[in-house]
């Protein structure tokens, strides 16, 4: 939302994961113990949550899963000396247990935010507005080649038109490295100086336009081939389109809590270094 710092607001919703923590009847099933404690599936599935993200991704499944499992053995063996040492207790170790008790408190409900907002009905309604305000947008497939002046514009055009292969000769005399062999792929009439982009859609396909000057110098424009973009189909974007409600849910969420919260940051004076003590 506008009224929200973005960099805070994206802070915050990217310290949540987005996954559920799915409840279930059926038992989890343990995949470890450290000293007779278990650590099931469900502990796995919320640690890679928690830590998947930070993993290298050119790690398979398997390794990610064996990754965790250690990391989650790791866990429970340092937890237990912390409390054999005492560490577990003292305003340090409380103001950690607080800080973690209200991120897990946030999770949960901005899973059950996400639980609600995301259905079959809002998907779909999503999905028509995007689909609708995009529409069917036609879009040009063509080679340029860009020369300085006219004349020399006049010449390409000679030569292209007089059979010469339009690709070779944008390769050598073309003012546009960007665009190898002059192609410039698909295209909408947006994406292009206006100038350009008028020449291009009138062209039909495989025809070599007249010289056309813009902003960049000249244009010999070939036209290879036309087709209208159409918005793709629901089952390809769909993992978007949750997306996007899920994030939209949880900052609305957000500010409607912060404008009934009543919120006082205090500003505090720095913090000065220590004096040194003269010679």
């Amino acid at each position: 939302m506008k009224k929200l710092h973005p960099v805070r607001i994206a802070a915050l919703i990217a310290a949540v994961s987005l996954g559920a923590f799915v409840s279930s009847s059926v038992a989890a099933a343990v995949i470890a113990k450290v000293d007779g404690v278990e650590i099931t599936d469900e502990d796995v599935s919320i640690a890679m949550e928690d830590i998947g993200a930070t993993l290298p991704q050119q790690m398979t499944a398997d390794q990610r899963q064996e990754y965790i499992v250690n990391y989650l053995i790791d866990l429970k063996i340092t937890a237990k000396k912390a409390a054999a040492d005492k560490l577990d207790q003292g305003p340090a170790y409380e103001r950690k247990l607080a800080y973690f008790r209200d991120k897990a408190r946030m999770q949960v409900l901005l899973d059950n935010v996400r639980d609600k907002a995301v259905t079959e009905a809002e998907i779909k309604k999503v999905y028509d507005e995007a689909a609708k305000a995009q529409g069917s947008e036609p879009e040009v497939k063509a080679r340029h080649i860009l020369v300085e002046t006219e004349d020399q514009a006049k010449t390409v055009l000679r030569r292209v038109r007089g059979g010469e292969d339009f690709a070779k000769v944008a390769s050598e005399v073309s003012r546009d490295p960007g665009s190898p062999g002059g192609d410039l792929g698909w295209f909408t009439k947006e994406r292009m100086v206006p100038e350009f982009a008028d020449m291009a859609f009138k062209t039909a396909p495989g025809q070599i336009s007249e010289p056309v000057k813009s902003r960049f110098g000249w244009h010999i424009i070939k036209v290879e081939d036309r087709r209208t973009q159409t918005f793709p189909p629901l089952a390809s974007v769909r993992d978007q389109v949750e997306r996007f409600i899920t994030r939209k849910a949880h900052q609305e969420t957000i500010e409607t809590l912060r404008k009934g919260a009543k919120i006082e940051q205090i500003e505090q004076a720095p913090v000065l270094p220590p004096l040194q003590s003269k010679p």
